[in-house]
């Protein structure tokens, strides 16, 4: 993106855009007139972001016994959305990244996979998806599965089974990130004690300001920060609380900084297309300016801003793809 006369990375860490793609709602390679949606492949790649994670969230009529087929089916959208649109580049590693930084302007669309139901307790299953392009995994959405609680089941939701241990182990033997968003607290802190690689919080926020299951407190913002994560601010009206708007979620970065002390643990994971309401101020991703505007009006560097815009996650991502994963 181009922002204060400099050019810069802008990571996604989280929308459902494929979910519609999926219903027959719409395509990501157009947007409509009028538009529909928050985001789609012309309004990223016009406002400049780098990276998109296009999540796979299985509803929960398909689980547990429905989650797999479903699951592929998120993927057989994603692959024919993006081998059909010369804007998009599907980025896996380093190599398709770099393919991504050289030539004109085009969207990197990477997968992840929120919750792990269809994985049950298979590790193969994990590589498998893997070998499909998914580089990111939640292990739960809000309810409990094979390998954890999801934070739905606050308070008092338990922390990894065995079955979560030796999939957190195994993500970090193929270097897939793991997401700590949407897990019970105690499962929060037992990816933190199990994983050797850092983890992140995709899509959380601020629980000192709106104090919801899904939003991490001071305690789990700083610890997440000294494994080396980053937390994700997102555009969910109810993980915000106060206005709901632009302003709103320029509060939570401020309070991670306050809380942590420096700008590398930051980014943003919008949850665009995934809530029926969203944030006034930041309804679509053409917006994504306004909001780095707003940031710098409450006096950030412009250094920071970047960093938060997608450079803290570019630079988590270039080292867990600078190994080479062998599923």
């Amino acid at each position: 993106m181009r922002w204060h006369g400099a050019e810069f990375p802008v990571v996604d860490t989280h929308a459902d855009s494929l979910g519609a793609v999926l219903g027959g709602a719409r395509s990501l390679s157009v947007t409509d007139d009028p538009p529909r949606g928050q985001a789609d492949i012309p309004r990223l790649v016009d406002t400049g972001v780098t990276l998109q994670f296009f999540s796979c969230w299985v509803e929960s009529a398909y689980k547990p016994e429905r989650a797999l087929p479903r699951l592929l089916q998120y993927l057989d959208a994603f692959h024919a959305t993006v081998a059909t649109d010369p804007r998009v580049v599907p980025v896996t590693g380093l190599s398709s990244l770099a393919a991504l930084e050289s030539g004109p302007p085009r969207l990197g669309a990477v997968l992840s996979v929120e919750g792990a139901e269809a994985l049950g307790t298979d590790p193969a299953i994990l590589r498998i998806l893997w070998r499909l392009g998914v580089r990111l995994l939640s292990l739960t959405w809000n309810q409990r599965n094979a390998l954890a609680d999801g934070a739905g089941e606050d308070p008092g939701g338990g922390g990894l089974s065995r079955a979560g241990r030796a999939m957190v182990a195994e993500m970090n033997r193929v270097h897939m990130v793991v997401d700590v968003s949407h897990l019970a607290a105690q499962g929060f802190w037992d990816v933190l004690g199990a994983s050797e690689e850092p983890p992140i919080a995709s899509h959380s926020n601020c629980r000192a300001l709106a104090p919801h299951a899904r939003n991490l407190t001071d305690a789990q913002i700083r610890a997440l920060a000294r494994a080396g994560g980053v937390q994700g601010i997102t555009f969910v009206p109810d993980f915000l609380g106060g206005d709901h708007d632009r302003g709103r979620v320029v509060d939570h970065a401020l309070h991670h900084l306050e809380v942590v002390g420096d700008d590398r643990h930051l980014g943003i994971g919008s949850d665009f297309d995934g809530v029926p309401t969203p944030v006034v101020g930041l309804e679509d991703a053409t917006l994504w300016p306004q909001l780095l505007d707003d940031l710098a009006d409450r006096g950030l560097a412009d250094e920071t801003v970047q960093r938060i815009a997608g450079g803290n996650f570019l630079t988590l991502l270039r080292e867990r793809w600078s190994h080479e994963g062998t599923p």
